[in-house]
């Protein structure tokens, strides 16, 4: 630790931890909360439920834009059988589409669709919403606004 730094409060030391510990598990909460009551597939106007890794590929093309395959499968560590496998049942429920690489005919970028743009913004608003109904039915008002205060700091850390 640096002389020229004042050493950590206790306090700050157990806020840090509980900060790790319950954004992380709130975090692997809304993953893994059922969204897809918002999505339907291409053929048959049924819901669609998303896998982790479909899920994952939506949200990094949606964030970071257009990729090819073999890229995604670079990114998300999986063999290029299995992204391709991935890519295929998304661009059939309509959620992404391929196009040629402008640069390199042989290659495909895959990208988001409006449709998958909706479902990626239908399932925010469906975590959102959850999240919501869950602070209201655990917590006090008072408690609520403790929550937003204590958002409010964390946003200050982050931009630090």
């Amino acid at each position: 630790m640096p002389e020229d730094k004042e050493p950590l409060s206790e306090v700050a030391l157990q806020a840090a931890g509980d900060v790790w510990v319950v954004a992380g598990r709130l975090r692997r909460r809304l993953q893994t909360l059922d969204v897809s009551a918002t999505a339907t597939t291409a053929a048959e106007g049924g819901e669609i439920e998303l896998s982790p890794s479909q899920a994952s590929v939506l949200r990094r093309l949606a964030k970071e834009g257009p990729a090819s395959a073999s890229d995604l499968a670079a990114i998300e560590r999986v063999r290029p059988q299995s992204m391709a496998k991935t890519v295929g049942a998304l661009e059939q429920a309509g959620l992404v589409a391929r196009s040629p690489d402008p640069e390199d005919g042989r290659r495909q970028f895959i990208t988001v669709t409006e449709r998958g743009l909706a479902r990626r913004k239908g399932d925010r608003l469906a975590r959102q919403t959850w999240l919501a109904r869950a602070l209201q039915e655990c917590g006090t008002d008072q408690e609520v606004r403790a929550v937003i205060t204590a958002m409010a700091l964390l946003d200050k850390v982050a931009h630090r």
